[in-house]
């Protein structure tokens, strides 16, 4: 710092310039050394598979191995958003996966899929991790009444997808590791189109990862405060909408019937990941209708297909994400079309504070009864 005042008095507007830079540099060096810089992690994977036979109408399906492949791309979050550290810094990653069924009836899948990869246990050399992602998934081949007729696992080549896994990573060099993990993968189209009994495929997986920066260590944070929120109430007021198939022949005349629902519940945030939710919602399904109209035993009187339900939920954040899963019993049900319980699963994003949007699979005793696309709002 010496040198940038000297004793003479002679001081000219050049070398204040040449100091000012200087200072200037050093300033933005020291705020790129401070700056955690978010390390990305490539994968290339192989994947060994079984379906499962999960229903009788599937089992003529269920005896081919299923081999495929995966290409990803993972970020280490840093911290830059405060549930970052809540989960421990978990990944963020992208999977492009590829899957060949050695059937004819049921093809090849392609499926692109977004997901969080979160630590369990993490050394310098290793990791044990979970992830959890969805996405979408398109099969090259699907139910047809000439020519495919047999596929009842695929209703639509275009498809939902949901993935979990537990995977090992063991580093072989410095940026260099093995993985061998263990998948489970879900593909189905939630009942827009029928038949859907969906595909289950139990996975090996093996592969390589590049770690662009194996022994990550975030930058220590502030400590931050609680969420203002937390153990505060909010009410939430939302209707959904969804279109479905009541069986193979509204796939021969490509018809589809609108399911509705309108929903008000009442939620608490209880920590920083957590919301319990408490619903009261009504749905119509104009399928029932048809459904009662093609059942003779239903005779002249048909009961009301109105519905009434009320949930108890669990929303998991993530920051303006969260994963949504409801178990409810139905309150009003004068057409016994269904069991007297529902679930639902989905994925929840908060646009602003107030507005969000929602996709959510509505399931029937593991079988799906409607993918929800939803809107709402958070009072």
């Amino acid at each position: 710092m010496r040198y940038c005042f000297p004793t003479t008095h002679q001081w000219s507007g050049k070398y204040w310039g040449w100091c000012a830079t200087l200072l200037g540099g050093a300033t933005v060096a020291q705020a790129q050394q401070v700056a955690p810089v978010a390390p990305y992690v490539v994968g290339a994977y192989a994947q060994g598979s079984f379906i499962v036979a999960h229903a009788p109408a599937v089992a003529h399906l269920a005896v081919s191995h299923p081999t495929g492949a995966e290409l990803n791309l993972q970020r280490q979050t840093t911290g830059t958003a405060p549930w970052h550290a809540w989960y421990r810094y978990p990944k963020v990653g992208l999977a492009l996966v590829y899957y060949d069924y050695h059937n004819p009836r049921l093809g090849q899948s392609f499926a692109a899929t977004a997901y969080i990869n979160k630590a369990i246990w993490r050394t310098a050399r290793q990791e044990l991790n979970f992830r959890l992602g969805t996405g979408l998934g398109y099969f090259t081949t699907s139910y047809d009444r000439f020519d495919n007729k047999r596929n009842s696992m695929m209703g639509s080549r275009l498809n939902a997808t949901i993935q979990t896994r537990i995977e090992y990573d063991m580093a072989v060099t410095e940026h260099l590791g093995v993985l061998l993990g263990f998948a489970f993968n879900h593909y189905s189209n939630g009942a827009t189109t029928k038949p859907n009994r969906g595909i289950n495929l139990p996975s090996v997986v093996l592969g390589l990862n590049y770690h662009q920066q194996r022994a990550f260590r975030p930058q220590p944070a502030e400590a931050s405060t609680e969420p203002a929120d937390i153990g505060r109430f909010f009410l939430n007021l939302s209707t959904s909408y969804a279109f479905k198939q009541l069986d193979e022949v509204d796939q021969w005349n490509n018809r589809h019937y609108s399911v509705f629902s309108a929903t008000v519940a009442v939620g608490r945030r209880l920590n920083r990941k957590s919301n319990l939710m408490l619903g009261l919602e009504g749905f119509r399904d104009q399928s029932l209708r048809v459904e009662q109209l093609r059942n003779p035993q239903t005779g002249n009187r048909l009961p009301d297909i109105k519905k009434a339900g009320v949930y108890l939920g669990h929303e998991l954040l993530f920051g303006r994400l969260a994963f949504v899963s409801h178990l409810g019993v139905y309150v009003y049900n004068p057409y016994k079309s269904n069991p007297f319980y529902y679930e639902r699963l989905g994925l929840k994003y908060h646009f602003t504070k107030h507005v969000f949007g929602e996709v959510d699979l509505k399931v029937h005793r593991a079988a799906a009864d409607a993918l929800e696309l939803r809107v709402g709002m958070k009072l």
